[in-house]
């Protein structure tokens, strides 16, 4: 197992990077100025995009794997490894879903607090509805992970 930063050619996982964030202008606004990360395993399984939201702030704006390679433990290696990265240049990593119970569960399990909601987020910034496990999106849930003073492991 191997975890790349992508830093040409970005679009080239959009069929990936479409399967977490569903409409390719939204993944336009962040795209180029994240990171883009994958987990191989004899091919691509994961990706991962971490922007820079403010001083010491960070953001995972997507995170998918492909449907085939879910609940292997790909998506939590890959959360794993972006926090640690990131975590001696900042003191914050955000994370935003869909007010789904399974969603914010799998990121609570990751070490992640709720955090704040921006109400109305999917049906003002979608042309269509959103669905997740049969659930309409409406209100995006941001939960966070905070890092200790000295910028190392979350606490």
């Amino acid at each position: 197992m191997e975890i790349k930063l992508i830093t040409e050619n970005k679009k080239q996982f959009l069929d990936l990077l479409l399967l977490a964030d569903e409409q390719e202008d939204m993944i336009d606004k962040y795209l180029d100025r994240g990171d883009l990360y994958v987990l191989y395993d004899g091919g691509p399984r994961s990706s991962c995009v971490v922007t820079r939201e403010g001083e010491g702030i960070f953001e995972i704006q997507n995170l998918a794997t492909y449907e085939a390679y879910q609940r292997m433990g790909y998506g939590r290696r890959l959360i794993d490894y972006v926090c640690e990265q990131y975590a001696g240049r900042g003191n914050v990593m955000y994370v935003g879903t869909g007010n789904v119970p399974a969603a914010v569960s799998f990121y609570e399990r990751s070490g992640f607090v709720f955090s704040h909601t921006i109400e109305n987020f999917f049906a003002d910034n979608y042309r269509h509805p959103m669905h997740e496990d049969g659930i309409l999106l409406k209100d995006k849930v941001f939960l966070k992970r905070e890092y200790n003073q000295n910028g190392g492991n979350p606490v």
